[in-house]
């Protein structure tokens, strides 16, 4: 009879009604993550720079949740029903994506087959090879501040757990050297446990996040800071948070030491020699939390040590009316170079070896070309600089080639930074080379 279909007819398409937009939202999200892993192997963005996520396939069922929240966007993808890393270079470790997996299929690795990372040897308790020397944050391959944050409290936490407080008064509990987020973090976690301490960093309050470009957002998720509380904040930018830092330090009367530069660690007995550029620490315990730049790696070209020559810019807007080069092609140069580009009276330029920008970010990628079309900087494709002057610098159009001279006043070198090998190895630590490992 008729009437017998039209409950089945009624079910289907109800059924349909509820499916039928999932896999929809699925065939779009393919199609994205299809265009997204072009766009990677275009830039150059397929191979990670350090941490990132593997996908086990055999796991997998393709629920799509790790695509959902990760908040980079573009590093996890949908293909064939299947969750991928189509642009893992831009992962910066913050490891939703692995927690909110309900197989567990994810997992966060260090390098790849065809890049090796290069990392000190630290167990899961952020203690190196050296019992008693701790390694908490960028150093340790964590380039997030709500990670290095989270990393520098736990370390300490563990610390105290274990830790007989030192009846010589000329011998601290624990020394912390850097006072980056990890750093602060780990200074804060030993003032509430009501350990001995004392924090030095060579620079500033802030430590490589003040080498960050001038308004750049370095936070993107509420923290918790031992003593203080819970910073609230979803987004701050550089300046914002640094001068947070620096109220957090005068209220809570952190005890810093700034403008102090750490020379040597060494291990004499049950206790730490620390010897700096003004005097000589001991301590039972050493937290490193120095980032992972170590040295910027530099030309190795004549000139490169004047004083026109820099590896980081903190304050763009203090350059008016100057002819500017910056050498380098990754996001660091590029965004140095927009933030000297937005004082119309600078003539900046970018020299860059390639003939295309690889390893950027797509929001930096889109900046830049912006920046390119309205004429406000200009990029010096395929070159290499060979030479620095007080008030030129020396270009060839490959190597060897012919040379070309630009007239400039200021030259800013981006071409990354060297992990700090022989410090850590003079203070006993082994480095691994991971190639795809956790």
């Amino acid at each position: 009879m008729p009437s017998d279909w039209i409950v089945p007819a009624i079910g289907l398409a109800a059924a349909l009604a509820i499916i039928w937009p999932f896999f929809r939202h699925h065939r779009r999200l393919e199609q994205a993550s299809r265009e997204a892993e072009l766009e990677a192997l275009r830039y150059g963005l397929d191979q990670p720079a350090t941490l990132h996520p593997v996908v086990d396939a055999t796991r997998c069922i393709g629920s799509g949740n790790c695509v959902n929240v990760c908040p980079e966007g573009d590093v996890l993808g949908l293909i064939d029903g299947q969750a991928v890393a189509v642009g893992p270079a831009m992962c910066i470790g913050h490891g939703l994506c692995e927690r909110r997996c309900p197989v567990d299929a994810i997992q966060l690795v260090f390098g790849s087959e065809r890049r090796g990372v290069d990392l000190p040897r630290v167990q899961e308790n952020f203690e190196t090879n050296v019992p008693g020397l701790y390694v908490v944050g960028e150093l340790g391959g964590m380039g997030l501040i709500g990670n290095a944050v989270e990393q520098g409290r736990q370390c300490v936490e563990g610390i105290a757990r274990r830790a007989n407080t030192a009846q010589d008064p000329d011998l601290l509990d624990v020394v912390i050297i850097g006072c980056g987020p990890a750093g602060l973090s780990a200074s804060l976690a030993c003032q509430e446990a009501g350990l001995r301490y004392l924090a030095v960093e060579k620079e500033d309050i802030g430590g490589t996040v003040r080498h960050y470009p001038r308004k750049k957002m370095v936070l993107t998720r509420p923290v918790e800071l031992p003593v203080y509380g819970k910073l609230k904040i979803r987004e701050i930018q550089k300046e914002d948070l640094i001068g947070l830092w620096e109220s957090i330090v005068t209220e809570t009367n952190l005890q810093v030491a700034t403008g102090e530069t750490v020379e040597s660690v060494h291990k004499a007995g049950d206790r730490f020699a620390i010897e700096t550029s003004m005097r000589r620490l001991e301590a039972s315990q050493v937290i490193l939390a120095i980032g992972r730049r170590g040295v910027p790696r530099k030309l190795g070209v004549p000139g490169e040590d004047l004083p026109k020559v820099a590896y980081s810019l903190r304050e763009p807007e203090a350059y008016r009316g100057d002819r500017l080069l910056v050498v380098g092609g990754g996001d660091s140069a590029v965004e140095a170079a927009l933030g000297l580009a937005a004082e119309s009276s600078n003539e900046v330029k970018i020299s860059y070896r390639g003939d295309q920008f690889s390893r950027v970010k797509p929001k930096n990628r889109e900046r830049i070309h912006a920046a390119l079309d309205a004429g406000r900087l200009e990029v010096l494709w395929s070159t290499n600089v060979v030479e620095i002057h007080s008030d030129a610098v020396w270009l060839t159009n490959g190597v060897p080639g012919p040379r070309s001279r630009l007239a400039n006043d200021y030259t800013f070198i981006f071409a990354g930074g060297e992990l700090p090998t022989g410090f850590l190895q003079s203070c006993g630590i082994q480095i691994d080379t991971k190639f795809g490992e956790a």
